[in-house]
C-alpha cells in the first residue's frame, strides 16, 4: 500500500494538465454556435431586407400601373371600379365589363363628369389637348290653336260678334355641328354652327255671325326659310369634383349672336304678313349656367339652373299699320332636374323635367294712320306681351359606340301650353386625336 500511493500521486500529477485544458473546451464550443447564430440571423435579416425592397418596388409599379388604368378609364369615360378586382375564376378584370366590387372597398373617386344622355352639352368636358367634333339634326314641331270673340254674350250661350279661329302649324329642322376644344382638364371652349330650315303655316277664319255679308272669309299663309342660324359660343369651367357630399359643378358662358335671318327684316305684304321664315331671333343674348352632377352609383342626379338676357335693340321697322322703334325680349330664367341611368357599361337612360320662364317682349311702337292718303305717325306706345311658361318632359338615351364616338338621343315634350309640342334631337359626339 505504501508503495501504491506514490503511484497514484505520480498518475493524478499527470492527469491535472490533461483536466486543466480539457474545462475551457465546452465554453468555446458554445461561443462559436453562438456566432455562428447570430451570423445566421443577421443573413436572414439582409434577406428579407433585400426582398421587402423588391415588394415595395413591385408595389410601386403596381400603384403606377393602376394609376395609368384608372386615367385611361376616366378619359374614355368607362364606369369606375377597382381595377384589379379579381374575377370568380382567379383572372382580372379586362374589356369593358366591370367584375362587382368588393365588399367593403370604395370606388376610387374620379375627377371627370360622368356623361349624362339628357344633357349631354352640358356634362362631360373634354379632354385636354382633344378636338370633339358632334354633328347634331334636330326636330320641332309646334301647333297653336287660338280662339278669339270679340263682342258679346247673351246668357244660354247665344254669342253675337266676330270669330277669329287661329290655327299656327311651325316645324323646324335644324342641322349643325358643334365643335369642343378642351383647354385643360376643367376648362373647355366650344362653338355651334345650324343650319336651319324652317315652314311656318297659318290659317285665320274670321267668322261674322251679325250680320253675315260682313265675312272676309278665310286667310291662308304659308312661309318657309332656310340658311345659317344664330351662331352659339360657349365656355365651361368645373369648379369642382365629387366627393365630401359635394357634387361635380360646372361653370358655363353661352354667347349668342344673330347670325339667323333677322324677322324684322324679312319682305313682307301690305298687311305686313312675312313673305320668308327667319331663321334667327335677330338679338344678341348671353346665358350664365351652373351644372351639378352628383353620382349615386348607378345613377347620376343632375340639375342645372340658367338664365337668359336678350339684348333689346332699335328696330326702325314698319309692319302693316305700326312703326316698331324699339324691341326688348324679356329674360328668361331656366331650370332643369333629372336623374341619369347607367343600365350597362356603354348604354345609359335619363329622365328630366325642364322649365323656362319667359318674361314678356316691352316693344315701342307709333300707330300709322292715313288719312286723304296721307300718313300720319301717332304717338308712341309701350306694349308688353304676356309672359310664357315652357314647360318640357325630357327623355335621353346615350349609347357609347366606341371609345372616341357616343350617340346621344334626346326627345322632348311639351307640357305646359306654350312649349312646343315635340322636339327631339340626335348627337354623335366623336373624339379627334
Amino acid at each position: 500500500m505504501q508503495r501504491l500511493f506514490p503511484v497514484l500521486a505520480a498518475f493524478c500529477l499527470t492527469l491535472a494538465p490533461d483536466m486543466a485544458r480539457a474545462d475551457p473546451m465546452p465554453s468555446d464550443s458554445r461561443a462559436v454556435d453562438m456566432m455562428l447564430l447570430r451570423r445566421q440571423i443577421a443573413d436572414e435579416r439582409r434577406a428579407v431586407d433585400v426582398q421587402q425592397r423588391a415588394l415595395d418596388a413591385q408595389k410601386q409599379r403596381l400603384n403606377i400601373l393602376e394609376d395609368a388604368l384608372l386615367d385611361r378609364m376616366r378619359a374614355e369615360g368607362l364606369p369606375i371600379t377597382s381595377p384589379l378586382t379579381p374575377m370568380i375564376d382567379g383572372s382580372q378584370f379586362v374589356g369593358n365589363q366591370p367584375p362587382a366590387p368588393e365588399v367593403g372597398i370604395k370606388p376610387p373617386e374620379s375627377d371627370t363628369p360622368p356623361h349624362v344622355a339628357v344633357i349631354a352639352d352640358q356634362g362631360i368636358l373634354s379632354r385636354p389637348g382633344r378636338l370633339v367634333i358632334e354633328p347634331t339634326l334636330e326636330y320641332l314641331r309646334s301647333d297653336r290653336n287660338r280662339f278669339v270673340f270679340r263682342g258679346i254674350e247673351i246668357p244660354q250661350s247665344v254669342l253675337v260678334g266676330v270669330f277669329d279661329i287661329n290655327e299656327s302649324h311651325q316645324d323646324i329642322l335644324t342641322a349643325g355641328a358643334t365643335i369642343r376644344y378642351g383647354l385643360t382638364s376643367r376648362f373647355e371652349i366650344s362653338a355651334r354652327l345650324p343650319w336651319v330650315f324652317r315652314r311656318d303655316t297659318a290659317v285665320l277664319v274670321p267668322l261674322v255671325q251679325n250680320p253675315p255679308e260682313s265675312g272676309v272669309g278665310t286667310v291662308d299663309t304659308s312661309t318657309s326659310g332656310s340658311g345659317l342660324g344664330d351662331i352659339e359660343l360657349q365656355a365651361r369651367y368645373q369648379l369642382t369634383s365629387a366627393g365630401h357630399g359635394w357634387p361635380y359643378m360646372i361653370a358655363g358662358m353661352q354667347v349668342i349672336a344673330p347670325t339667323g335671318s333677322d324677322p324684322f327684316g324679312l319682305p313682307r305684304d301690305a298687311l305686313g304678313n312675312a313673305e320668308k321664315s327667319a331663321t334667327g331671333s335677330g338679338f344678341w343674348a348671353v346665358q350664365p349656367s351652373l351644372t351639378m352632377l352628383m353620382p349615386s352609383d348607378p345613377a347620376t342626379l343632375f340639375a342645372v339652373l340658367g338664365y337668359t338676357y336678350n339684348f333689346g335693340r332699335n328696330v326702325d321697322t314698319r309692319i302693316g299699320t305700326a312703326q316698331i322703334d324699339r324691341v326688348e325680349p324679356g329674360g328668361a330664367p331656366n331650370a332643369t332636374v333629372g336623374l341619369g341611368i347607367s343600365l350597362n357599361p356603354r348604354l345609359s337612360m335619363s329622365l328630366a323635367y325642364a322649365h323656362n320662364w319667359q318674361f314678356g317682349t316691352k316693344s315701342r311702337i307709333r300707330p300709322i294712320s292715313i288719312m286723304n292718303g296721307i300718313e300720319t305717325l301717332g304717338e308712341p306706345i309701350t306694349s308688353k306681351t304676356r309672359d310664357l311658361q315652357i314647360g318640357r318632359l325630357l327623355f335621353g338615351l346615350s349609347y357609347r359606340a366606341s371609345q372616341r364616338t357616343t350617340l346621344d338621343w334626346i326627345v322632348e315634350v311639351g307640357a305646359t301650353e306654350d312649349a312646343p309640342d315635340l322636339r327631339t334631337t340626335l348627337r354623335v359626339p366623336f373624339e379627334i386625336k
